[in-house]
């Protein structure tokens, strides 16, 4: 959305993806009066969810408060990575070695298995696999990160590789890095093509959806739930609980540990063909090791450069956020300083104290949430695990990502006041880190 009096500084504040495939409201259906599964949220995790349901002859139906896909599914950068923030070490401090390899070892699991949904559905989402590029700040991060590659490739046979600044032109073209790490089991989709191509096959196998549909309270009975929307009450077997960065105020037990979090995305105009072959030769996605850090990729049709990262705009200059972004694009690519920008956007990731997605259940409800930014691959994966688990098949339920549920944040209802404060916090970190990396 466009703020008043906002500076023009991109001709659309509507995500890019939306040229191609805007999100839009389904016709209204009948509202069943019992269903086996209701589903809340039609995003990724909740069609992937109602599509294997619906398949073992379950009668499900998702709602969603917005027009399907409105969210982060259709405003991300369709980057297929999924990255956990904690690393390594710090997973195996919090919960264990034995579970810190149990997830790194999911996230080759989980790629593979949306690459094949890919393929088996016909999902036409221009999906390609050119790997990740991940540039270092600074030699003294290149060695880490280069070890970090090194141990990837030989615990789970992921083609994963350094990349020293002698050689970086080849995959970049920019020297604001120090060399950096090339996985190739990482690619790129367009996020809104891929929601509704999801949406296609949901629908066709006998999901009912019902767009801009509230769901305003959850009550368990002996028989099951009682789930009143916007659109009147349904009664439910089970319940599924599939929202993420929108989640409001209908459950409250789940916004209490969800913190979302604003990301936004520009896109330039369409640059010349051997502009883009000297920025991004081989048409990789794009990541570094910031806290804050830029993710950025060239558009699927490899005309623009997309680039994205945290936006703390609830306070302040709302223009600055655009700025930033912008200016962090001609700090890796000085010769788009007069590039115009096409598109400028938002949306919501949610964050957890853990920053590890989950799937748990809570007095019944069971909940597929909290993806940390890397919703692509983590969404459809835990949707799909959490249908499994309302069927009860232990087997293909089973994830490393089924535990507790997140914890609660103190004093938090649903409002991020103490976001800018972190988001500076993490800005220092940053500055500080590229002041040590020039020394």
């Amino acid at each position: 959305m466009a703020y008043a009096h906002e500076p023009k500084i991109a001709d659309k504040s509507t995500p890019y993806w939306w040229e191609a495939a805007p999100p839009k409201p389904l016709s209204r259906q009948p509202l069943a009066r019992e269903l086996d599964v209701a589903i809340v949220g039609a995003g990724y995790a909740g069609l992937a969810a109602g599509l294997t349901l619906a398949r073992e002859g379950r009668a499900v139906a998702a709602f969603d408060a917005m027009s399907p896909g409105e969210g982060a599914s259709t405003r991300n950068g369709g980057v297929t990575s999924g990255t956990i923030r904690p690393d390594f070490a710090t997973i195996a401090r919090r919960f264990g070695e034995k579970m810190a390899i149990a997830i790194e070892r999911e996230g080759k699991i989980a790629r593979e298995f949306l690459y094949d949904l890919i393929k088996t559905e016909g999902l036409d989402c221009e999906f390609q696999r050119v790997g990740q590029f991940k540039g270092a700040i600074g030699y003294g991060q290149y060695e880490g990160i280069a070890r970090s590659a090194e141990a990837l490739a030989k615990k789970l046979g992921i083609e994963s590789y350094a990349v020293p600044y002698a050689e970086q032109h080849h995959y970049i073209g920019t020297d604001f890095y120090r060399g950096g790490t090339v996985r190739m089991d990482i690619g790129g989709l367009h996020p809104a093509k891929f929601h509704a191509e999801l949406l296609r096959v949901a629908l066709a196998s006998g999901v009912t959806v019902h767009s801009n549909t509230c769901v305003t309270s959850l009550r368990r009975e002996p028989s099951g739930f009682r789930v009143v929307t916007s659109a009147g009450t349904v009664q439910a077997r089970q319940v599924l609980v599939c929202t993420n960065g929108y989640t409001d105020g209908a459950i409250p037990f789940l916004r209490r540990r969800l913190v979302p979090v604003r990301a936004r995305i520009i896109a330039t105009e369409e640059l010349g063909p051997e502009l883009m072959a000297r920025l991004l030769p081989k048409r990789m996605m794009m990541a570094e090791g910031r806290q804050l850090g830029f993710f950025y990729r060239p558009s699927p049709d490899g005309k623009r450069v997309l680039l994205g990262g945290r936006d703390s705009s609830r306070v302040g200059d709302r223009a600055a956020p655009t700025l930033l972004l912008r200016k962090g694009l001609v700090s890796l690519f000085p010769e788009l300083g007069n590039v115009r920008l096409s598109h400028s956007w938002f949306g919501n990731v949610a964050m957890n104290r853990d920053m590890i997605p989950r799937l748990f259940e809570k007095d019944g409800v069971v909940y597929a949430t909290g993806f940390c930014g890397s919703g692509v691959v983590w969404a459809p994966w835990l949707g799909t695990r959490a249908a499994h688990k309302l069927m009860g098949y232990g087997d293909r339920a089973r994830t490393a990502f089924d535990f507790r549920p997140p914890a609660s944040i103190p004093f938090y209802r649903g409002n991020p006041w103490f976001m800018p404060a972190i988001i500076h916090g993490y800005r220092m970190q940053d500055r500080i880190a590229l002041l040590r990396a020039k020394r």
